[in-house]
């Protein structure tokens, strides 16, 4: 007896992963630390994680209909939601609702839409939008509120609303009570008036290893993105070279200096370092695609985050770190890439 099985056209079976549903996991794997966030310093990071998702959203729809996409499909995928919460944990809690605007307007239309929309974007749109803004706005990206310990009181939900959206708090708190300099920022006033790491590490707003509260921030940035290797989203090759690239490169310097260099854990539970590399370095986009790509290019950022936070303008590097290292990622990806097998590799040719 014949049994008759009916037959579909190739592909018989869909792809596992699809971009919404990678998109998601990355947002899901945030979320732990956008509560401890909360948790440290106010109500102010929903606000702007609001504000840059509205904002990345109208552009978004705004663009894929200027172009003459779906504005439908483009927005199912999650993507420019992406951006905006990256963006938004790059900003202090207080910043005015117009930094969320601007910085979506260079990240969404600037960095993704004009140079062919998702998957053809050069440079990491999160990293765009805050390098354009904190070039442009530099002491509204400096009010950094001090951690809850330290606080004399967090503003609410409505004195949050208040300062966002009017400049202003309430009689009861001032700026200058509510805000705190950064410990990237103290370490590089500090080490720029020749003072002691030590000594500069006295002011209470540092903890055991980083920040007081950054470091536990970064705590949960570590699992969500250990999280995200586990389920493959990303793989390890970014992290682990970022990580152990800081940590190689700062080790020998605090020991030979321990009075004028950071620690290694100084470095990594302060700032944006692992936020970066597991979140933003991980960008399939606009990172490199090979798997020993992956790690020069983490490599790099590493390098450059390092070398900014000791000799350039900015306490902490890693927006621009990544950007440059966006601009070498095809010339990465052209030598690193993997050899076909049964095929050499041809020889580049000088001149190009």
């Amino acid at each position: 007896m014949t049994r008759h099985f009916e037959q579909a056209g190739a592909p018989h079976q869909p792809p596992s992963a699809t971009v919404s549903g990678m998109m998601q996991q990355v947002l899901f794997a945030l979320v732990p630390a956008i509560a401890a966030h909360w948790w440290y310093f106010g109500p102010g990071i929903l606000f702007q994680i609001g504000l840059a998702c509205a904002f990345a959203v109208l552009f978004e729809a705004a663009m894929l209909k200027a172009r003459g996409r779906s504005v439908s499909l483009g927005l199912s995928d999650y993507s420019a939601v992406v951006t905006a919460v990256l963006f938004a944990l790059c900003l202090p809690p207080l910043a005015p609702w117009w930094i969320a605007a601007t910085g979506m307007l260079f990240g969404i239309v600037v960095a993704k839409h004009l140079y062919g929309g998702l998957g053809y974007n050069l440079f990491n749109p999160a990293m765009v939008a805050f390098a354009a803004v904190i070039i442009a706005f530099p002491l509204e990206l400096s009010q950094w509120l001090a951690p809850r310990q330290l606080s004399p009181g967090l503003p609410g939900l409505l004195d949050t609303a208040r300062a966002i959206f009017t400049g202003s708090l309430p009689p009861a708190l001032d700026w200058d009570a509510v805000s705190r300099a950064t410990p990237l920022d103290l370490l590089r006033t500090g080490v720029a008036e020749n003072r002691l790491v030590t000594e500069i590490r006295s002011d209470p707003v540092f903890g055991d290893f980083g920040g007081l509260g950054w470091e536990w921030i970064a705590n949960w940035y570590a699992i969500g993105g250990l999280w995200l290797i586990y389920r493959r989203v990303i793989s390890w090759h970014v992290p682990v070279a970022v990580l152990a690239t800081t940590v190689v490169l700062s080790t020998p310097l605090w020991l030979l200096g321990p009075d004028i260099h950071p620690s290694p854990p100084q470095h990594i539970f302060s700032g944006a370092l692992v936020i970066a590399a597991f979140f933003i370095a991980t960008d399939p986009v606009s990172g490199a695609s090979t798997l020993r790509g992956k790690l020069v290019f983490g490599i790099g950022v590493a390098v450059i985050t390092l070398a900014i936070r000791r000799f350039g303008g900015y306490p902490d590097g890693v927006a621009f770190a990544i950007l440059l290292m966006n601009m070498f990622v095809p010339l990465i990806d052209r030598y690193t890439r993997p050899r076909t097998y049964g095929h050499r590799l041809p020889r580049a040719r000088a001149g190009g």
